[in-house]
């Protein structure tokens, strides 16, 4: 039989890693005597990062005897001690290999069902002292997993592991593992995951996402820049000017769908190369691609497309790209903008008009007054066309509304989208400022719509996924401390910054980091995928080899490093 060797506990501390603080529960040792565990923990235990560890789902971590002994002598050490590898249940058997998604057990007092492998994390690697650890776990097939709690009570050291019933499917927890995170996932292992309700929730949408992988979908651009033509530059406000962009050889352009942006490479200020991330805001048409542009108060290259940009000019076109995208379907859509953010939804609106689909639409836009309401007419002109269209304008001035029933003065909340009718079940696509979209998103939540079905597209940077590094004020995104680099240079196009690669550096995520562009990751190892980047040019090498190569197009920044010049959607 089974037994239970250690009950190990640790409250969340602050740790210092890489000049940062990580708050984390990583640091557990074992504890004698009979232990409670409840619903979400066990007693005297706690987690630095409920988005990724604790919960119901995850309330208890177990790791293997037989791990401990794989590990000492693989990693050569002899003082990997219970709690080590952050686990709450030290166990002798239980192998991940055997142990099934939806097991129960009985441990003592208490009834447990397992719900999923452990989440690669960097944490365990700090906690070890073994940055790869994250990546080894999954490479080797011993992730540890989770518990939930089916009925609460006391445990303690000793205590024998009975199995009550067999999850349905039989399918392991390294198998789950390894289909989440290996390459040559079985299609067959894949619908049984996906058919166990133990499973959590987490998981179980990145299996839907890997299921619907196969489907069509969003396609990079082709790589690299190409010369293009600007065909003629016009205002459409006082701040607004589109740039119509047609090819120097004739050639056909690759279609952009509706939603995707062209990343513009222009020489700014002499020699001075900038990159820059502009949504289509119509579908292509007469051979040429239409981008329209805010000029910013102190935007650099804003100001060179408003003042300076010429029909005849050449630029350096890469695109089109992005997964914010209008996708088929039979229901109701909501096309939510503010401001410029109008652009790629008016690309959808364009889309959607041309084939006069039978979809409701409403459409929701939100300007500071008439004079700076961009593409009004032509909105309107689209709605016109398709059967089932509502519109709503939302004017900010203080200035009364010009009589116009479409507008309202203020700003869309909760209330006006409900009396709006709003459906729950509608495809829900918007782009704005960040607080607008993320009040809206809210908004939408609150009317039943599914987080899934609520896409957003933001300008600049996107928002920072750094699990459990405690935040601090945002800083500019600036050039790296230190001698400048001698390497090829590398460009993070969202935040509009460029700095030559230094040797230095681990990899391109350090460079970000330390040039205060926001990043996401998790693993740090190429495992999850959490860092993957649209690789708008260049090429890239990998330092340590990830356990599965992104899409093409893309790059795990946690592990590569340029191999020239580079630009990363970043």
């Amino acid at each position: 039989m089974a037994k239970l060797l250690s009950v190990n506990v640790g409250m969340p501390v602050d740790v210092s890693w890489q000049g940062r603080t990580v708050r984390t529960g990583a640091w557990k040792s074992p504890v004698p005597g009979r232990r409670m565990v409840r619903r979400l923990n066990v007693e005297g235990d706690g987690q630095g990062d409920l988005a990724g560890h604790g919960g119901e789902i995850r309330a208890v971590l177990v790791y293997q005897l037989q791990s401990y002994a794989y590990w000492r002598q693989r990693l050569g050490r002899d003082d990997l001690a219970f709690g080590m590898f952050g686990e709450n249940f030290t166990v002798d058997g239980l192998p991940d290999d055997e142990v099934c998604i939806g097991d129960r057990y009985r441990i003592g007092e208490a009834e447990f069902e397992v719900t999923q492998p452990r989440v690669t994390c960097y944490r365990v690697g700090m906690r070890l002292g073994e940055p790869a650890m994250a990546s080894l776990l999954v490479a080797h097939h011993r992730p540890g997993f989770y518990l939930r709690v089916i009925t609460e009570g006391r445990v303690q050291a000793g205590d024998g592991i009975t199995l009550l019933s067999r999850g349905p499917g039989e399918l392991s927890v390294a198998d789950t593992d390894a289909l989440l995170y290996l390459p040559g996932r079985d299609p067959a292992k894949l619908r049984t995951a996906l058919r166990i309700p133990a499973l959590s929730p987490g998981w179980q949408q990145s299996f839907r996402e890997l299921a619907a992988a196969g489907q069509p979908g969003p396609e990079p651009g082709p790589p690299g820049f190409r010369p293009m033509r600007v065909a003629r530059v016009g205002p459409e406000t006082p701040d607004v000017s589109s740039v119509h962009l047609g090819p120097t050889d004739g050639t056909p352009l690759p279609e952009g769908r509706p939603g995707q942006y062209l990343s513009l490479r222009l020489a700014v200020g002499g020699t001075a190369r900038a990159v820059r991330s502009y949504s289509l805001s119509a579908a292509p048409a007469d051979g040429t691609y239409r981008i329209s542009v805010k000029h910013e108060p102190h935007g650099t290259v804003s100001g060179y497309i408003h003042t300076r940009l010429r029909a005849g000019d050449l630029v350096d076109v890469a695109g089109p790209r992005g997964t914010f995208v209008l996708e088929e379907g039979t229901g109701p859509v909501v096309l939510l903008s503010a401001g410029i953010g109008v652009t790629p939804v008016l690309a959808m609106l364009h889309r959607l008009a041309a084939v006069r689909d039978p979809r409701p639409v409403w459409w929701i836009h939100t300007a500071h007054d008439r004079a700076h309401h961009a593409f009004a007419a032509e909105a309107h002109a689209l709605l016109a066309r398709l059967p089932h269209a509502h519109e709503h304008i939302h004017y900010t001035s203080k200035t009364p509304p010009s009589g116009d029933d479409r507008v309202t003065r203020g700003r869309p909340t909760a209330a006006s989208l409900t009396a709006l009718g709003v459906p729950a079940d509608a495809d829900a696509y918007l782009c704005g400022p960040t607080a607008f979209m993320d009040d809206l998103s809210g908004h939408l939540r609150a009317l039943g719509l599914r987080p899934e079905r609520i896409r957003t597209e933001r300008f600049g940077a996107l928002a920072a996924v750094n699990p459990g590094v405690t935040p601090t004020a945002p800083v500019r995104p600036h050039q790296p401390p230190g001698p400048q680099g001698t390497g090829p240079l590398v460009t993070f196009a969202r935040s509009g910054l460029a700095t030559p690669w230094s040797p230095a550096r681990a990899s391109l995520l350090e460079l970000a980091e330390a040039c205060s562009v926001p990043t996401r990751w998790s693993c740090r190892t190429g495992v999850c995928h959490t860092c993957v980047t649209p690789l708008v040019t260049g090429d890239v090498a990998y330092t340590t080899p990830p356990l599965e190569l992104p899409e093409p197009g893309t790059v795990l920044v946690c592990c590569a490093t340029p191999a020239g010049e580079v630009v990363l959607d970043l």
